[in-house]
């Protein structure tokens, strides 16, 4: 398949395939006619990637699975880099989380305090209206 038809197939744009083929994420074969050329293991890394970068992963961080379809597994997450690379990535997440819980505490402190405040106590909260 061209690039036109793997863009469509795979949801991106011929601008990303291109720049995934820069940072070699993406096979550069050549037709005789000069055309880029694909196939659907192609059209699977490219899923693969678009896939975790829908996760939140940083391009690079696809490499390890792209390079894991591109060893012959079919899932593309069963090599130790790659599991590596959900490991960092959860790891990342439960931070995340735990930031998120402490400043959700601290804003809840701080609407507590308000609220007490206040010069008539709390207001009455609004009512969704018909």
């Amino acid at each position: 398949m061209r690039i036109g038809e793997l863009a469509e197939r795979a949801g991106v744009s011929t601008r990303t395939l291109r720049y995934y083929e820069f940072r070699g994420l993406l096979p550069a074969r050549r037709a005789v006619n000069g055309y880029r050329v694909y196939d659907e293991d192609d059209l699977r890394q490219v899923e693969q990637i678009r896939v975790l970068r829908d996760f939140g992963f940083g391009l690079e961080d696809t490499r390890p699975f792209v390079e894991c379809l591109q060893a012959g597994h079919p899932a593309g997450d069963s090599c130790p880099a790659a599991v590596q690379v959900y490991r960092s990535k959860l790891a990342e997440l439960d931070a995340l989380m735990e930031e998120l819980r402490t400043v959700r505490a601290q804003v809840r402190a701080q609407l507590v305090r308000a609220e007490a405040e206040l010069p008539d106590g709390p207001e009455p909260r609004c009512q969704m209206e018909g």
